[in-house]
């Protein structure tokens, strides 16, 4: 056998430290996790721990993260119905393959797939996520950035549930969004405190209930008429091959429509790109970061949470356009022409017949490059 090179040795010992962390978080929680000891169950020293992760935190996001994403499946698979001596979500015939036909039904089937995934248990590999919400609280570097993946996953959601309710153009679904996702949030805060709390059955209903609330929501951002025209240009188009988080598959981002940059500071803005942008054209979210160590994990983390379920609900008619890209290296920023990222990043291009048309940046930046002239 020949010897490994360079990359390969770094990514052998990144999987035997991340098989190595996720023994001693399970088995000691986060706070009483020491680096020296994972290196020890490793066979690796302390250095070459943190050769390959900046601290405790990034390597606890990151093992997370790998779990998430596992369980997410690869290639936006989405796992069989359930058995048929299992009882069904509640206003819903099918949570699984054959999709769902009302926002109602949606809304119970996502909530169904999210209380599966409880643990029943807070010892052992149950414990695992249990100190995910107090890291993110104890650091406002974290909380900021927690907070707008919570708005992104909202908004993915409620785009869903617009398609699978064909209210796409007159009815924003944004908020329910966001109340549903609030009162799994807190399900799963529940289910870690105090074991067996909640009757799951309970917590479905309560989130298909939610469907039918009149919240108001209205897409009227004050600041879009004041915001400043995107640029022309007329510039090649060349960007790398990518993934869609939302789906778990390789995505072409040559199609025409809108690319835009955001720093995890300003992920919400993407809404501005999907409803301005003309329907037939694609929107892509490109996540950068300043600390891609740390936060990278994270967002990685959140997106594939919400993959896990909602692939288990929506057929394929209702997935909304929007993709969502992890762009740690800056690869598919440098060839949006953002060479520098941070997490306040706001800059977004307009793509037609494989060149850049126009591009914007700064505040408001996603909704000048989608409303750009044709």
């Amino acid at each position: 056998m020949g010897r490994l090179t360079r990359a390969e040795l770094q990514a052998r010992n990144r999987a035997r430290v991340l098989a190595a962390a996720r023994d001693e978080f399970a088995e000691r929680g986060f706070r009483d996790a020491k680096v020296d000891a994972i290196a020890d169950r490793a066979g690796l020293t302390r250095g070459a721990v943190y050769s390959n992760f900046p601290g405790k935190r990034a390597l606890y996001f990151s093992v997370l993260a790998d779990l998430a994403e596992r369980e997410a499946g690869p290639d936006g698979a989405r796992r069989p119905s359930p058995p048929s001596g299992e009882p069904p979500a509640a206003d819903t015939a099918d949570a699984g393959t054959s999709g769902v036909a009302t926002a109602r039904e949606a809304l119970a089937a996502f909530a169904r797939a999210w209380v599966s995934r409880l643990p029943l248990a807070t010892d052992g590999p149950a414990r695992l996520g249990m100190d995910l919400m107090p890291e993110v609280l104890a650091d406002q570097r974290v909380r900021q950035p927690f907070a707008q993946l919570m708005k992104l996953n909202a908004l993915v959601l409620g785009l869903a549930l617009e398609r699978v309710d064909g209210h796409a153009s007159t009815r924003r679904r944004v908020r329910i969004a966001e109340t549903a996702l609030t009162t799994l949030h807190g399900a799963s805060q529940m289910a870690d405190a105090a074991p067996g709390f909640a009757e799951p059955f309970d917590i479905v209903a309560a989130c298909a209930a939610l469907a039918d609330l009149d919240l108001r929501d209205r897409w009227d951002p004050p600041h879009l008429p004041f915001v400043p025209r995107a640029r022309p240009a007329d510039e090649p188009w060349s960007p790398p091959l990518a993934v869609d988080a939302v789906r778990g598959e390789p995505v072409p981002l040559t199609r025409d429509g809108v690319v835009a940059v955001l720093g995890l500071h300003r992920l919400e803005a993407v809404e501005e790109a999907v409803r301005a942008t003309p329907p037939g054209c694609a929107v892509t979210a490109v996540l950068v970061t300043g600390d891609p160590g740390e936060l990278g994990p994270l967002a990685r983390l959140t997106l594939a949470g919400l993959r896990a379920c909602l692939r288990q609900v929506l057929p394929a008619p209702a997935w909304p356009r929007l993709r969502v890209v992890h762009d740690d290296e800056g690869a598919v920023a440098a060839a949006a022409g953002v060479t520098a990222v941070s997490d306040g990043t706001e800059a977004a291009v307009r793509v037609r017949s494989g060149r850049v048309v126009a591009r914007a940046d700064g505040y408001g930046a996603c909704h000048a490059a989608a409303s750009a002239e044709p």
